[in-house]
């Protein structure tokens, strides 16, 4: 076992650790140039790093923002953004070192979830987090993906330059707000690295919508060539990367915005929501085809009894379940889920589970009695599944639509 120390990092060591981290996901030191337009949304703050010596071995990042949960409000919740262990150092207790300095300052600083989006989905259930929403992969094809004539549409998409791109979306983002279980604020530092420098450097394109209320919807997406000697008449590829929107109407005017590009053979947009009724707006329901569906947000409950007390539930019997959480032991113990909340209670429990199954359960991506099938859940009462299906669904599926 290789001797190194967990600690929070400095000021100094904040390029270091971004180096190392980009080292781990197989990038490039961030060259001079880059790193003075993003260094500043890596700050020491949140971030545990673990070192051999002087030298750093790994990294662990977060930064505080705020999530929509079902019911409407929003909590405080950590954004875990970068996750490394240097390529000579792994599989020796590193990774569980570091996550375990992190999951004790969140205690610390009392925040009730943290969230992330994973490299290898394999590595996180045991940190206690759980797959809590999808998204899915579209495929459009052009010019066979058009609108059905019903589809109603109005108001107007213009086309920003990269430099009101990068002061008008922020603002744009915070008006459409949280309005779906799972999706997140993206507070001032988020802006340089994911938004920005895409839109300033990378070639980005963006368009906004107006409606009758003003600017409601916004789309990031890249133009991808895929001309060649053999094919110089095929059609680009549109890439979507960020597509928000305050309704119907103004999403499907952004979609049908993309499928009126010239000199385009296809559309495509990943982690998009399971339930986004693209397919049905087409004539042709068969040229809108998902690709994929993937493991989009991890949650993990940092605080159960806060966390569960923070949701709605609809109306059904109560269900007692008994969470178990080996890392954070005062979160084990029984909660009582109904329609007016959820408590601790010392009754005894309907339903067992560990606490990534709960964070799995929690934004009502996962029905109890799918979990329960999938050997997640231990069955104390039967009938409890049928009521704990019903208080932890939601009307509309979970949805981040924020990468971090």
């Amino acid at each position: 076992m290789t001797a190194f120390d967990v600690r929070p990092i400095t000021e100094e060591e904040r390029r270091g650790t971004f180096d190392l981290l980009r080292r781990a996901l197989h990038s490039r030191p961030v060259p001079d140039d880059l790193w003075a337009r993003v260094g500043e949304s890596w700050p020491a703050a949140h971030k545990f790093g673990a070192f051999d010596g002087g030298s750093p071995i790994g990294i662990v990042s977060s930064y505080d923002t705020e999530i929509a949960v079902p019911g409407g409000r929003t909590l405080p919740v950590a954004a875990v953004e970068g996750v490394g262990v240097r390529a000579d150092r792994t599989r020796r207790g590193v990774l569980s070192a570091m996550m375990a300095a992190q999951l004790a300052d969140f205690v610390a600083r009392g925040l009730p979830l943290a969230v992330l989006h994973a490299s290898e989905p394999t590595i996180y259930g045991r940190f206690g987090y759980g797959s809590a929403a999808l998204g899915k992969t579209l495929r459009l094809t052009r010019p066979a993906a058009r609108f059905h004539e019903r589809v109603a549409t109005a108001g107007d998409v213009r086309l920003l330059t990269p430099e009101e791109a990068v002061k008008e979306i922020p603002g744009l983002y915070r008006r459409i707000g949280l309005h779906r279980p799972g999706m997140i604020g993206r507070p001032e530092r988020w802006w340089p690295i994911s938004h920005d420098r895409h839109v300033s450097g990378d070639g980005h394109l963006v368009a906004v919508h107006s409606g009758p209320d003003g600017d409601d919807g916004f789309v990031v997406y890249a133009t991808i060539n895929r001309r060649s000697f053999d094919a110089p008449d095929r059609g680009a590829v549109l890439d979507v990367h960020d597509l928000h929107a305050a309704g119907p109407a103004a999403r499907a005017a952004l979609w049908r915005f993309l499928l009126s590009v010239d000199l385009v053979s296809a559309v495509h947009a990943r982690h998009r929501p399971v339930d986004e009724p693209l397919a049905l707006m087409l004539t042709d329901h068969r040229h809108a085809a998902t690709a994929a569906v993937e493991d989009d947000l991890w949650l993990r409950p940092v605080d159960v009894a806060a966390a569960l007390a923070a949701r709605t539930y609809r109306a059904a019997g109560p269900v007692v379940l008994a969470v178990t959480d080996r890392l954070l032991p005062a979160n084990t113990g029984h909660y009582e889920i109904g329609p007016d909340g959820a408590r601790r209670t010392g009754a005894a429990a309907d339903l067992a589970l560990d606490v990534d199954t709960l964070g799995m359960l929690y934004l009502g991506q996962w029905a109890a009695t799918t979990l329960a099938d999938a050997g997640r859940i231990d069955v104390r009462d039967a009938a409890a599944l049928v009521r704990a299906d019903e208080l932890f669904t939601t009307t509309a599926a979970p949805w981040c639509g924020t990468s971090f």
